[in-house]
């Protein structure tokens, strides 16, 4: 897959407006300010094909890309406390919609900052992906934060933390420094080449 060819299609804020999916797609799941953005602009080479912020809750749609035959969809963060009542109901639905449309989903990249434990809104999450069978890897981002002792703490610790998880792939990434950016490409390719 060329990554270099990723198109913009569009954005989404309710459930009714998802359009059908008839191609593969790649989602990619995490806390508001995780770095969701920043690990899409990697993978794709680009500096602001989605967009990044340093506050928290800029994403508030589903986001779509293209790849050939291939769709990526950058879903809105969970757990940012501002939110109005009526903005938590909108994005409880529309994550909802997305994922009870019968997507084409052939695997979600589950976000967590590695400086800390997974939080309870990580943990639903990945709990909710893990029952409803959907293939899903963790990555752990902004990695670089950690110096090398820090890091190996914070390893030790995922080992029990995501221990509920199951026998899933975990990637350590950076947007800084493009560690474990081919890794995730590699879980893409893996993911989608298994349909063949």
């Amino acid at each position: 897959m060329n990554y270099n060819k990723v198109e913009y299609e569009a954005s989404y804020g309710t459930s009714r407006q998802l359009p059908v999916s008839e191609i593969p797609e790649i989602a990619f799941s995490g806390r508001s300010n995780v770095g969701k953005s920043s690990l899409i602009n990697k993978i794709f080479g680009r500096k602001s094909l989605a967009r990044v912020s340093s506050m928290p809750g800029k994403t508030t749609t589903v986001n779509f890309f293209r790849v050939e035959d291939v769709r990526f969809a950058d879903l809105p963060g969970y757990g940012y406390a501002k939110r109005s009542a009526d903005e938590v109901r909108r994005w409880a639905d529309l994550m909802e919609g997305y994922f009870q449309m019968g997507r084409s989903l052939k695997l979600v990249v589950q976000l967590v900052d590695m400086r800390h434990a997974p939080s309870k809104d990580d943990v639903t999450m990945i709990n909710f992906i893990r029952d409803a069978g959907y293939p899903f890897i963790i990555v752990l981002t902004k990695a670089d934060k950690l110096n090398k002792t820090e890091r190996a703490k914070r390893r030790e610790a995922f080992a029990e933390e995501l221990k509920f998880a199951g026998d899933c792939t975990i990637i350590e990434f950076s947007a800084q420094t493009g560690e474990g950016c081919d890794a995730v490409k590699a879980a893409i390719e893996n993911a989608l080449n298994e349909e063949m």
